[in-house]
């Protein structure tokens, strides 16, 4: 089951002023990470201060700064002083539960999306992504991701995403966090699969609550998945000086990932949903077949019965003769 909160809580009054952060005191503190690379030369580090990310930003030609944790308000302001990000952006990271979504500011593209997270218990956390020019901002709400793969694809200079600008950097960043949808969803497939073999072989009623889990859990990935398609078809449609044509080409192949995603949910929610029916109708042919014996013992029994109740009486023939037996 998904261990989000339904119902999450705000951090701050209603009526609050536009842009005020408050910090979950419970958030991990902020652990930065630059991956700054050219066409020929990469460097990889963790800043022991933040105005390293500024000599990265002057000396290389994408600069990929990640931030897992939100617990630390003077780191993330200086952050924002360093890239010059809106207020109300740096809010919404802060503030999680956001519905995904996208915002072009003046000099930079702001992006939320929900990021699986596979551990003992199946989960997401809200991710948020900033493309600016020569660079590319992500804040995570804790350690571990989904993007090792882009990692390696940049340390092994891989030519197409290494001769790149910021924007395809942005695009296989989104890119990873939606494939990594894919695997999610086949554990629930093969978890309806199963049931379904439970159920047509001896349903039993501890199967009722893993179906309902899972018929929630699917809506909460819709609830994820269908927003960023529409966030995806935005980058395809319209003109941002921050994405070039090429990059499009890209961003609508990760457009069709999405595509694919709501499809398999929506059939998974079918499967969910006629695995229920099928349940119901088990029991109830279960219970049809153990009425059938019943009654068939009961008609056994009802002669027997009637001819023991009757001889059973106390009868006085001397008394009428109309007295039994």
């Amino acid at each position: 089951m998904i261990t989000e909160k339904m119902r999450p809580r705000r951090k701050f009054a209603a009526g609050a002023p536009p842009g005020t952060l408050h910090v979950d005191p419970n958030a991990p503190r902020p652990l930065v990470s630059i991956l700054a690379y050219g066409p020929g030369d990469i460097e990889e580090s963790r800043p022991e201060s933040l105005d390293e990310i500024r000599d990265a930003l002057s000396r290389f030609q994408v600069t990929w700064v990640n931030v897992d944790g939100l617990g630390d308000l003077e780191t993330l302001t200086r952050i924002q002083d360093i890239f010059g990000l809106h207020r109300l952006a740096l809010e919404d990271v802060v503030n999680v539960h956001q519905r995904p979504k996208a915002e072009l500011y003046e000099d930079h593209l702001f992006v939320v999306a929900r990021m699986p997270r596979l551990g003992a218990e199946l989960a997401t956390e809200q991710f948020s992504l900033f493309l600016g020019k020569g660079y590319v901002l992500t804040f995570q709400e804790t350690p571990g991701d989904c993007l090792d793969s882009v990692r390696e694809r940049i340390r092994n200079e891989r030519p197409r995403i290494r001769a790149g600008g910021p924007d395809y950097l942005a695009y296989a960043i989104l890119d990873a966090v939606i494939d990594a949808y894919f695997p999610l969803l086949e554990g629930i497939g093969d978890r309806l699969e199963g049931l379904e073999s439970e159920i047509l072989r001896r349903p039993h009623s501890s199967q009722v609550p893993i179906l309902h889990d899972l018929k929630r859990d699917l809506m909460n990935l819709r609830r994820y998945v269908w927003p960023l398609r529409e966030v995806l078809a935005g980058f395809v449609r319209e003109e941002s000086p921050l994405i070039t044509e090429a990059t499009k080409l890209y961003l609508r192949d990760c457009y069709d990932h999405t595509i694919q995603i709501m499809d398999l949910l929506e059939s998974y929610r079918d499967v969910a949903s006629g695995l229920m029916d099928l349940y119901l109708s088990s029991i109830s042919n279960r219970m049809n077949e153990v009425m059938k014996v019943l009654t068939i013992i009961a008609t056994i029994f009802i002669p027997l019965g009637f001819i023991a109740g009757l001889y059973g009486m106390n009868f006085n023939p001397e008394i009428s003769r109309w007295n039994m037996p």
